[in-house]
C-alpha cells in the first residue's frame, strides 16, 4: 500500500471510529431520567456529550501523549476568553497555585522595574476562610501567610480589613473568588498598587464571572484556574496559569518545565524558534551549550497532556452555555429559597459583579431553631449533596494548625463559616425537575418544624 493510499484508508478509519465513538456515547453516556426521592442530586459534576469522547479519542489516534498542539490551542482559547495575554496549561489548579506563588521566588524577578523577588518569611494576604491549596503554596514557599477576616454572604476576603493587616513585611496578596463570587478587585488592585504588591488571584472557582465588566483572573499580575470535574469547564484534572506579564510567563513556563530556562517550541523547531539552541552560553563553561538544558530554577513536571486538552477544548465551546446554566439555577434557588431568609443567609454579590456561581452557599443563622447538621442531615437524607465550604476556618485544619502564620485581624465571621456554612449545587447538569425537587426538600424541612 502506498503513503497516500495508507493516508486515505487512515481517514476513513478515523471516521468510522468517531462515528462509533458517538454512538458509544448514546447507549453508555447519556444522562439517565431523573427520579425524585430516588436520583442522587450531585453538587456538580462532569458535562458534556460525543464531542469530548471524540476529540479525547483523536487526540489518542495522534498518540501526542504530553502537551502538544491541543494543549497550545486550548491556552490561546482560554486566553482569549478571559483576555489574557498569556496562559500557561498546568495538570491541576492546585498545582496552578503552587507555579504562581514559586514564580514570585523567583531571582529572574531581580531585573524586573520596581519589583524583587519574595524572600523567606515576606507577607502574604489571605483569607482563613479558603481551600487548602490557596494557602499550601504559601507556606511551601517559605512565606508567611497573613490571614484576615472574610464576609459571611459573599465569603470572600473582607477588603476593608486589608490596610489593618499590612506589615512593612507584606510583599503580596493571594485572593480566590470564593465559589465564583467576585471579589472587589478595584479595590484589591488600589491596595496593592498604593504598596507595591503582587497580586495573585484564585480563580479556580470562578471562570466566567466578571467584575465591573472585566473577566475574573485578568486582574492580578498571576492568575490561576481548575479544571477539575465539579468545576465550570473540566479536563479531567487540569489547571493553568495566566499573565500579561512576560517575564512572569517565562519564569513560570520554567517553573513548570523541570527549571529549564527554554521555553520556545521543539515540537516545530528543531533549533528552537531563536535558531541557536545548540549555542547557548553558559557562564563559565567556556564553550556552547544545549538551551534546552540550561536550567534556571528549582522546577518541577506539571505540564497538561494533550489528551486533557483534546477534553477541553469542547468544554470551551460550551462555556458561555454552561455559565449562563448555572447563573439560571442560582437564581431559581434563590428565588425559591428567599422565603427562608429570617433563618438561612443566603449569598450577597457586589453589584458590579456578575457570577458564574460554582455553587449556592447557605448559612444557618445563629438565631436559628436548627443547626447546620440538622438541615444538611435532612438534604443528604432526601438524596440532595451537600459540601461544607472548603476548610471552614483553615488554622482549625490538622495540616495547618503549627504552620507559621500570623492572624492579622479578629476572625468572626470566618469562625461563623466554619460552624454555619454549606453549599449546594447550581451546575449545568441541573435541571427544573432537580431544582424543583432541591425547593421541596427544603419546604419539607420547615414545614416538619413548623416554620414555614
Amino acid at each position: 500500500m502506498s503513503d497516500e493510499q495508507s493516508t486515505a484508508r487512515a481517514a476513513v478509519l478515523r471516521r468510522e471510529i468517531l462515528a462509533k465513538v458517538a454512538e458509544y456515547y448514546d447507549v453508555a453516556h447519556r444522562p439517565a431520567d431523573f427520579i425524585p426521592g430516588e436520583t442522587f442530586v450531585n453538587y456538580g459534576g462532569r458535562v458534556y456529550d460525543e464531542r469530548e469522547l471524540q476529540s479525547a479519542v483523536e487526540a489518542i489516534l495522534d498518540f501526542w501523549l504530553t502537551d502538544g498542539p491541543r494543549a497550545e490551542t486550548f491556552s490561546a482559547r482560554l486566553g482569549q476568553y478571559v483576555g489574557l495575554k498569556r496562559v500557561l496549561t498546568v495538570n491541576s489548579g492546585s498545582s496552578a497555585n503552587l507555579v504562581a506563588m514559586t514564580t514570585l521566588r523567583s531571582r529572574q524577578l531581580d531585573a524586573a522595574a520596581c519589583r524583587r523577588p519574595l524572600k523567606n518569611g515576606d507577607e502574604v494576604i489571605t483569607p482563613a476562610a479558603t481551600f487548602p491549596t490557596t494557602v499550601a503554596p504559601i507556606v511551601q514557599n517559605q512565606l508567611m501567610p497573613v490571614f484576615i477576616d472574610c464576609k459571611v454572604g459573599t465569603y470572600n476576603i473582607n477588603v476593608d480589613l486589608l490596610e489593618a493587616a499590612l506589615s512593612e513585611k507584606t510583599r503580596a496578596v493571594f485572593v480566590p473568588h470564593i465559589l465564583g463570587n467576585p471579589v472587589e478587585m478595584d479595590r484589591v488592585m488600589a491596595f496593592a498598587e498604593a504598596h507595591n504588591l503582587y497580586v495573585i488571584e484564585d480563580t479556580c472557582d470562578a471562570l466566567g464571572s466578571r467584575y465591573d465588566g472585566v473577566a475574573c483572573g485578568a486582574f492580578g499580575h498571576l492568575s490561576t484556574f481548575s479544571f477539575y470535574p465539579a468545576h465550570h469547564i473540566t479536563t479531567g484534572e487540569g489547571g493553568a496559569v495566566g499573565t500579561n506579564d512576560k517575564k512572569l510567563y517565562h519564569i513560570a513556563h520554567s517553573i513548570r518545565d523541570w527549571g529549564r530556562d527554554c521555553w520556545c517550541d521543539h515540537k516545530s523547531h528543531r533549533d528552537g524558534e531563536c535558531g541557536k539552541r545548540f549555542d547557548w552560553e553558559i557562564p563559565g563553561l567556556g564553550e556552547p551549550y544545549d538551551h534546552r538544558y540550561y536550567f534556571t530554577e528549582i522546577g518541577y513536571n506539571l505540564k497538561m497532556t494533550d489528551i486533557q486538552a483534546a477534553i477541553g477544548l469542547p468544554q470551551l465551546d460550551k462555556l458561555p452555555d454552561f455559565v449562563a446554566a448555572r447563573q439560571r439555577n442560582f437564581k431559581v434557588l434563590y428565588e425559591g429559597l428567599a422565603r427562608y431568609a429570617d433563618h438561612l443567609v443566603l449569598p450577597v454579590w457586589s453589584p458590579k459583579a456578575e457570577p458564574a456561581w460554582f455553587a449556592f452557599t447557605i448559612a444557618v443563622r445563629e438565631d436559628a431553631p436548627f443547626t447546620r447538621r440538622d438541615l444538611n442531615d435532612f438534604l443528604r437524607e432526601h438524596k440532595v449533596e451537600t459540601r461544607y465550604l472548603f476548610a471552614g476556618n483553615i488554622l482549625h485544619q490538622p495540616g495547618y494548625r503549627n504552620i507559621p502564620h500570623r492572624v492579622a485581624t479578629p476572625m468572626p465571621e470566618t469562625e461563623r463559616v466554619l460552624k454555619s456554612a454549606f453549599f449546594i449545587g447550581v451546575y449545568p447538569g441541573m435541571d427544573d425537575a432537580r431544582l424543583a425537587y432541591i425547593l421541596q426538600v427544603f419546604e419539607d424541612f420547615f414545614k416538619a418544624r413548623g416554620l414555614h
